[in-house]
């Protein structure tokens, strides 16, 4: 029988990790076609998740757990913990049931039909519609700007085949854009459209900086489009500048005793231009950023403690 690796992030969700356990083991149960496991990495939670999971694992030696020893956040764990997992395939799942479990079996159908990654692709959600809007915004234009073709409305949620994980082992990506790199790899793609449904149990665990730290990551990993803007942006900007002087004293020429300048127009061309300037410093910032991460080479993350592996 083929083995499924079933891979869990998570961090405080006591509420949800033993629902989503009794989920999927009886999605496996019913479908009798597979050996499976199912992989939870918890990033050092601070309520109740840890020791459930571990009395999961007691019972199930089918249930795999990596503790953390601290969050070691969105990016990092949830990616190790991929390259942890050995099944002939590797179905990513949150804890949250935001990712509907049902839609393994189309995953696994999918796969089952030669398709190496099968994504979930959300063509709506149960969150507000001004977030999705602004998701949606985001994912057309990080597909716009992406020198790889990055699937839209996707988080991640899908099944990717053994050799798209043993590629992934191979890359040295101390803060890794998982969805950027599967793209990257090139395989053939399969999508599974689906309604996203809101959190029912627990909080979500993002906030304004965790969306903005993986927004930028998948642009400045995968896209040097922000650095050429900036040089066009100063051409342009210098060319503009030029005919607008120009302008001026051609018209002080014309109506030397009428036409008084003010200082209006240079109170206002030097907060624009300074806020240009501030805006691509922090572009460039950003870009010196993502350089200092790989220079430091830090693992992914460190294991307090992992059982039944």
């Amino acid at each position: 029988m083929k083995k499924i690796s079933v891979v869990t992030p998570c961090f405080n969700e006591e509420q949800n990790v033993e629902l989503l356990y009794g989920a999927v083991k009886e999605l496996f149960r019913k479908s009798g076609a597979y050996d499976y496991e199912h992989l939870f990495i918890d990033n050092a939670s601070t309520d109740g998740t840890q020791p459930i999971l571990r009395r999961l694992a007691a019972a199930d030696k089918g249930v795999k757990v990596i503790l953390n020893t601290r969050n070691f956040g969105h990016i990092r764990s949830p990616y190790y913990a991929y390259t942890q997992a050995y099944g002939d395939a590797v179905i990513t799942l949150a804890a949250d049931f935001q990712d509907p479990p049902e839609l393994i079996e189309e995953f696994l159908r999918r796969w089952e039909a030669g398709a190496k990654v099968v994504l979930g692709v959300k063509t709506n959600s149960g969150e507000s519609g001004l977030m999705f809007a602004v998701r949606k915004f985001y994912y057309y234009l990080i597909d716009g700007v992406a020198e790889v073709k990055i699937t839209k409305n996707n988080t991640g949620f899908g099944l990717y085949d053994r050799k798209v994980i043993d590629e992934l082992r191979k890359l040295d990506e101390p803060y890794p854009f998982f969805r950027g790199l599967v793209s990257e790899l090139g395989f053939e793609t399969a999508r599974v459209d689906y309604f996203q449904p809101e959190r029912k149990r627990g909080l979500t665990k993002n906030n304004f900086y965790t969306l903005y730290d993986i927004g930028m990551l998948g642009i400045i990993n995968h896209s040097k489009v922000p650095l050429r803007m900036a040089v066009f942006a100063g051409f342009l900007l210098a060319a503009l500048n030029l005919a607008v002087a120009l302008g001026y004293f051609i018209y002080k020429l014309v109506f030397w005793n009428s036409f008084s300048v003010g200082i209006a127009p240079v109170v206002i061309g030097l907060f624009f231009f300074s806020s240009v300037q501030l805006i691509f410093l922090g572009v460039l910032g950003e870009y010196i950023g993502a350089i200092y991460t790989q220079t430091l080479r830090r693992p992914l993350v460190i294991e307090k403690e992992r059982i039944n592996l």
